[in-house]
C-alpha cells in the first residue's frame, strides 16, 4: 500500500505573498508526499513582486503562482484538505469558510513582508525573512510521523511549530 498524499492549504489575507511562498516550499520539500495550495480571504488579485523575484532566485518554479480566494478550496470538485495553515494573523481570526473532510489546522502567523516599509533592500530582507521562518516551520512539519500520531497529538505538535521553536537557529 503506498503512502497518502496531504492536501495542505495556507491561508492568508492577500494570497500575494507568505501563503504563495508556503506554497512553493511544500510543494519542494514535500517531496511527493504533500500537495500545496494556498489562497486568501480577500486576495490581491496579483503576486507580490519580490514572493516572485524570492521564489525564481531559489530555483522555484513559479508557474502555479496565482492570487486566488479561498472559496475556490470550499466548493465541490475542489481538493479535500488534510490540513489548512493560516500564516497571517488576519486570516486566523476571521471566519473560514467550512471545509469538507474536517482538516487538521494551526496558525503558522508570519510577519507581512509586503507591508515592510523602508529600502528595496529592506523590502526583499522580510520577505528572505518570510521564506526562512516558512521553511523552518514546513520542514519541521514534513518530517512528522503522520501516521503514527493520534489526532491530540498532531494538533499539538502543529500548534507547536506556529510558535516560537521553528525560529531557533
Amino acid at each position: 500500500m503506498s503512502d497518502p498524499i496531504y492536501n495542505v492549504l495556507f491561508l492568508c489575507t492577500g494570497n500575494s505573498a507568505r501563503s504563495i511562498l508556503a506554497e512553493a516550499i511544500l510543494n519542494r520539500v514535500g517531496q511527493g508526499r504533500f500537495r500545496a495550495f494556498s489562497a486568501g480571504s480577500q486576495p490581491k488579485g496579483e503576486v507580490h513582486p519580490f514572493s516572485l523575484e524570492l521564489l525564481k532566485s531559489l530555483n522555484h518554479d513559479t508557474s502555479f503562482a496565482r492570487s486566488k480566494n479561498w472559496e475556490e478550496f470550499a466548493q465541490a470538485g475542489a481538493p479535500e484538505m488534510n490540513f489548512v495553515f493560516t500564516v497571517c494573523d488576519n486570516a486566523a481570526n476571521e471566519a473560514c469558510p467550512v471545509w469538507p473532510g474536517q482538516p487538521m489546522t494551526a496558525h503558522w502567523g508570519v510577519p507581512d513582508p509586503a507591508a515592510v516599509e523602508g529600502t528595496e533592500a529592506e523590502k526583499r530582507l522580510a520577505f528572505a525573512d518570510a521564506y526562512r521562518m516558512l521553511n523552518n516551520r514546513i520542514s519541521i512539519f514534513t518530517s512528522l510521523p503522520l501516521n503514527s500520531l493520534d489526532r491530540l497529538a498532531l494538533q499539538k505538535r502543529l500548534s507547536e511549530i506556529g510558535g516560537n521553536l521553528a525560529e531557533a537557529g
